[in-house]
């Protein structure tokens, strides 16, 4: 690593930003790859202050709605038709255990540290944008209940139910309602069950399997759910046709689903590790997918769209500043979390890369003022 990439950030992220974005999807050139490589390897080592790091971050998604064609709409289409082509063609889903491991296997103490008191992993709402973390968690768990038509009694599937905070909400406001939390995580499904316990809510399950190859009756669930839930799940798949079809299985004859991703207006796109730029893809997304808003009308074979909604990014982008913020403040808890998960050698860098992560996000849902990127909602019925 050369000491003078370090010693001039602010320099360099200017110079990274600025950067005509190439006409095409090609990767950066070996030169280019070398440098954005460099500014990666000083930041991980927090050599490079956030300013800096954010703005080559704000490059970088200049250049991706470059690839992506955003100003032709003719070849944006193509693009769009071939990818429809090819989630038709491809499994379920790809790379479930990277994805498990980089996020969903981390120690549980990581995040009870730093997010929200729900211990919610997505995106909250901030109504008014003067709201703290916990009550904007309170009011997106909320609106899934208003826009699913959530009621107490009904039998309620968390399809990817993360640390618990949908399951354990629905629990507790539902206590008629017998609530199915469906994970790809041993380690969530102990710590949903450990709360759930502590709470004594007797009206909630949670079985861990992939959602790829699960079937009902699945540990002595059964299927006929009126309502699926599922919040920032579908990015990591891939074949929506199949994946539709399969939860449309388990649904009760008028069934509905409440789908929540982020999402991009007109874009669809994988998360792929192409070069160094594609350092998101490498550490905290393998398999993912971008969706754009329009995506899941293409696979309506099994489910019908009923309604759909959209909010801007900002609320991500308060919500990933929430989290940053809330590292920064229990530094030294996380850091000790962090030596026991990823070693003593390397507790350093995997504390700033999540800080990184963090800021990611933050940027790409703040980008242009919330416009370009943000969090899609639908309402799918069961079709007859």
């Amino acid at each position: 690593m050369d000491p003078t990439i370090a010693a001039r950030p602010v320099e360099f992220a200017a110079a990274a930003a600025a950067e005509p974005a190439p006409p095409g999807p090609a990767p950066l050139s070996g030169l280019s790859s070398l440098l954005v490589g460099g500014m990666i390897e000083a930041a991980e080592r927090a050599w490079v202050p956030d300013t800096a790091i954010r703005a080559v971050m704000r490059g970088l998604m200049r250049r991706r709605l470059a690839e992506e064609c955003a100003a032709d709409p003719a070849a944006r289409s193509a693009r769009f038709t071939r990818l429809v082509e090819e989630l038709r063609a491809s499994p379920i889903a790809r790379d479930t255990q990277a994805a498990n491991a980089q996020h969903y296997e981390v120690p549980s103490e990581f995040f009870r540290l730093h997010l929200g008191p729900r211990l919610k992993y997505s995106s909250a709402y901030f109504a008014t944008g003067g709201e703290t973390l916990a009550e904007a968690e309170e009011a997106m768990l909320e609106l899934y209940a208003q826009r699913a038509g959530l009621g107490d009694g009904q039998r309620i599937l968390d399809l990817g139910c993360g640390w618990g905070s949908l399951s354990l909400w629905l629990a507790e406001r539902f206590p008629y309602s017998q609530i199915v939390g469906l994970s790809n995580s041993h380690g969530q499904r102990g710590f949903i069950e450990a709360r759930a316990a502590q709470r004594g809510l007797t009206n909630l399950r949670i079985v861990t399997a992939d959602v790829a190859q699960a079937q009902f009756p699945l540990r002595g669930v059964h299927a006929g759910f009126d309502r699926v839930v599922s919040v920032e799940m579908f990015e990591h798949m891939k074949n929506y046709r199949h994946l539709f079809q399969r939860v449309a299985s388990w649904m009760a004859p008028q069934g509905q689903m409440l789908v929540h991703v982020f999402a991009h207006p007109t874009l669809a796109y994988h998360f792929e590790s192409r070069d160094a730029s594609d350092w998101m893809a490498r550490h905290f997304f393998t398999g993912g997918l971008m969706p754009s808003s329009d995506l899941f009308l293409h696979f309506q074979e099994d489910l019908c769209l009923r309604q759909r909604w959209w909010i801007g990014g900002q609320h991500y982008e308060r919500t990933a500043n929430a989290w940053l913020a809330g590292m920064d403040r229990e530094r030294e808890a996380i850091l000790a979390v962090f030596r026991r998960a990823y070693g003593a050698d390397q507790a350093e860098r995997w504390f700033q890369r999540w800080r990184m992560f963090y800021m990611a996000v933050a940027e790409l849902f703040g980008f242009e003022g919330g416009r370009q990127w943000g969090v899609a909602h639908y309402l799918f019925d069961k079709r007859g």
